[in-house]
């Protein structure tokens, strides 16, 4: 057997074939692919327990094409008039097109259709072409009684695409993804929700080109998903972006709604504030398309200054260091940090393997104190005026000392912003091989934070040859989010989904919140009620009773609205 040093897996370099498993499930651009370095791999055989003979064979690659008995479940009459609507060439009955539309980016989607196995799927896809198609379809589907679900740029974590009862599933992303005004008076931006977050971004750092501008703007919302997610979806799923800290999470860039509603359609008022009652605009945000169907959104946009941006980073001799500066930061009123992330030690460490640390430079940290297995990495930038930014670097770079870190320059935060967007393409070659990598999210208060982190770890940690790793990357006045990231070797689908289900009742258990920037679709949909309590779900049911009284927007679970009881139960 060759020596660990030279072997190297065959990490996939082919694209998927159209039309197959692979292609629905691998992540990102199909011709894009990040592998594991060397120095990842040595560490994951060590790890997991792995030789490189488990490295020699691949396994659930999917590569077959999608092909299946699938009948579309709506009569003649109803496909016609779906037609109708849009023009025959917006529908389709192709299996692997209703197929595709169906699913996310989970690992337990990767999982079965590495197998071939296919769970449920629309009777039609639809392509509407602007919001008059989408009222048009909602009305005939209310009227007829046809589910209807909504697919855009397809990188839910969260078993929300899934259309549980057949229907209808609409592609908003195909002709509705154009930037539609640019209000400069007041720094907001009219949106279709399909638009995807590069297009979006480019249009306004090129609005001057593009839109006869004064200045270049920013949409500032950047989620580890942002080429290949959507807008409006950012919005429903109550997104976060990597640099939130400053700009805030797209509900927070929320000005104006329009939907679509079995009972009618409406758009909320673009006041940047009013004492009108309790506000619907709220209300629709999050509601990941189970009230009605995002059609139009405006958005705060700010001024594009990338020549200002100020990059650091620094390692902490502890978490519990690391925590404390950063509650400093999150809560001293000089401005915030716009990328702003500590890693806890495990992560830390990971992460030095990852990226290829020179062994000088971790025998410098060794040698001034800051230890394998306690040290703390933290990165982030400064975006905005030029006075403030400076003035912002500098005051977290004198917390951070007060709390003993040392400063490690700009590179560590300009080669993390680099790849940032590339870390997910390592899942498909680490799938291959029968390694899962995946992740969940929760928000915490500051004084909770470490009995959240501890509880959680611990639990993780009690499966054998596991890997977590944990960071927070969100941060407020009031507290953070805690990022967990697993590694492990999963016999069955039913292994991996019985672990991630211990993980979610540890997060539970030790008060953190079910999802942070997530959402939560049908995956974390059982522990909704007993985490929001009775009376907000009955709020949340009524408002679900007066926009769909008959229950055709994203039915099957979503939000919990329509889980009954015997399912809860038997999803955990």
């Amino acid at each position: 057997m060759a020596k660990s040093k030279e072997f190297r897996p065959d990490w996939s370099e082919t694209p998927p074939a159209e039309g197959t498993f692979r292609a629905i499930f691998k992540y990102g651009d199909p011709t894009h692919f990040k592998h594991p370095s060397d120095q990842w791999y040595i560490m994951l055989k060590d790890a997991l327990g792995m030789t490189d003979s488990d490295f020699r064979h691949k396994r659930g690659e999917g590569r077959e094409p999608v092909a299946m008995d699938r009948p579309c479940g709506l009569r003649a009459a109803q496909l016609d008039a779906l037609a109708a609507i849009v023009g025959r060439e917006n529908t389709t009955t192709d299996v692997y097109q209703r197929t595709r539309c169906a699913y996310g980016k989970t690992t337990e989607e990767m999982m079965e259709l590495g197998q071939g196995v296919v769970r449920e799927i629309a009777d039609l896809v639809v392509h509407p072409r602007h919001k008059e198609d989408v009222g048009h379809i909602v009305r005939y589907c209310h009227e007829e009684k046809i589910p209807v679900y909504v697919f855009s740029g397809g990188s839910s974590v969260n078993l929300g695409l899934r259309p549980a009862r057949g229907g209808v599933t609409l592609v908003m992303n195909t002709h509705m993804n154009k930037l539609l005004t640019l209000n400069e008076l007041n720094q907001t931006a009219t949106v279709q929700p399909g638009m995807l977050g590069p297009a979006y971004e480019t249009a306004l750092n090129q609005a001057p080109e593009r839109l006869g501008a004064r200045r270049r703007y920013t949409g500032g919302h950047f989620p580890q998903s942002f080429e290949h997610s959507t807008v409006g979806g950012w919005v429903v799923t109550l997104g976060s972006g990597q640099a939130s800290t400053y700009y805030g999470d797209a509900a927070d860039m929320v000005v104006s709604q329009e939907y679509v509603t079995p009972t009618g359609n409406f758009k909320t008022l673009p006041y940047p504030a009013a004492a009108t009652g309790p506000k619907v605009n709220d209300i629709m945000k999050g509601a990941e398309g189970t009230f009605g169907i995002l059609v139009e959104v405006t958005m705060k946009v700010f001024r594009h200054m990338p020549a200002n941006r100020r990059y650091f980073s620094f390692m902490f001799p502890s978490w519990e260091a690391a925590v404390d500066a950063s509650r400093e930061i999150a809560q001293g009123q000089f401005g915030r940090p716009a990328v702003y992330r500590i890693s806890d030690p495990e992560e830390t460490d990971r992460g030095l393997k990852l990226y290829g640390i020179p062994a000088l430079a971790d025998r410098f940290l060794v040698k001034r104190g800051y230890l394998p297995m306690q040290r703390c990495l933290c990165l982030g930038t400064v975006e905005g005026d030029r006075n403030y930014t400076r003035l912002v670097k500098r005051k977290i770079r004198t917390i951070a000392k007060q709390h003993h870190a040392i400063y490690l320059g700009t590179y560590a935060s300009k080669k993390w912003e680099k790849t940032r967007y590339r870390e997910p393409y390592m899942r498909e070659d680490l799938h291959d091989y029968g390694i899962t990598i995946d992740t969940l999210e929760a928000s915490v208060a500051w004084d909770n934070l470490h009995t959240l982190h501890q509880g959680v770890r611990s639990y993780m940690k009690k499966r054998p040859r596991t890997i977590c790793m944990t960071h927070a990357s969100h941060f407020y006045p009031q507290g953070t989010n805690l990022y967990f990231i697993f590694i492990g070797r999963f016999d069955h689908v039913d292994d991996y989904r019985a672990f991630q289900v211990g993980i979610l009742d540890h997060i539970q258990k030790y008060g953190g919140s079910l999802s942070h920037h997530h959402g939560i679709g049908r995956m974390i949909a059982p522990w909704i009620e007993q985490h929001l309590g009775k009376e907000q779900m009955a709020v949340l049911r009524a408002l679900k009773h007066h926009f769909d009284p008959r229950n055709i927007m994203n039915p099957g679970g979503q939000l919990g609205l329509d889980l009954d009881e015997t399912l809860q139960r038997k999803s955990r």
